[in-house]
């Protein structure tokens, strides 16, 4: 299991000065939408100058299959290693975006976003009329068939993606608070023994680390635990 740090700050310097303190440590950081409509490829860029680190450039993607393509292509030559799709732009997409990326020398692996971790079963049955557990096994089915290389997933749903599919099949699950920490605006939230047990493969974690004193030190102690 892989801990992957959620880089959410307010500025750029933040983000920067966060991974100047977790130089060296065995992990991945993760870029999402706040950051990189802020500060673009020029925040990637910047912190791969400071270390090695792997980053999971969280779009959540969403459009029509051909646009949905280009724009992952884009995201392939600014050498991020791991992107996502939302599962319900359907196969036809996730089979676009596939054929495209894997015409490549070096593609990122690609993820599909399946039930968000902010809603709970009564708010997705309203909106997918289905509950999120049926919701999940389609969407990962679709993904599987289609070429990706895991889910994005609660706890909750991991080892349910790898019944339906493929125990390789990668698990990313946001939604930790490895401390018991408040839940915030997530509502699918589990702890980092929940995240081994349901075999999740990667773990994101953002305010209980950027928020402390000590992040470096958070960091640690969540690694030794994983």
């Amino acid at each position: 299991m892989k801990l992957c740090v959620a880089f959410d700050l307010a500025s750029f310097d933040e983000c920067v000065n966060l991974a100047k303190e977790l130089k060296g440590l065995d992990l991945w950081i993760k870029i999402g939408l706040r950051s990189y409509l802020r500060d673009g490829i020029k925040l990637i860029e910047s912190i791969k100058s400071i270390d090695e680190f792997k980053i999971f450039l969280d779009l959540k993607l969403y459009d029509i299959p051909n646009t949905m393509a280009d724009a992952c292509e884009e995201l392939a030559k600014i050498d991020v290693d791991m992107i996502n799709i939302h599962a319900s732009a359907g196969k036809t997409a996730m089979v676009t975006i596939m054929d495209r990326l894997n015409a490549l020398n070096k593609r990122p692996l690609v993820l599909a976003v399946s039930a968000l971790t902010s809603f709970d079963n009564d708010e997705f049955q309203n909106l997918y009329h289905q509950g999120i557990p049926n919701a999940v096994k389609n969407f990962s089915k679709i993904s599987y068939e289609s070429g990706l290389d895991g889910m994005v997933c609660s706890v909750y749903e991991s080892l349910l993606v790898k019944e339906s599919t493929n125990k390789n099949f990668i698990t990313l699950t946001p939604g930790i608070r490895p401390f018991k920490e408040e839940a915030n605006d997530q509502k699918r939230v589990a702890n980092i023994q929940c995240a081994k047990e349901n075999l999740s493969d990667f773990i994101v974690i953002g305010r209980p680390i950027y928020k402390a004193s000590e992040p470096r030190a958070i960091c640690q102690e969540i690694l030794t635990c994983i």
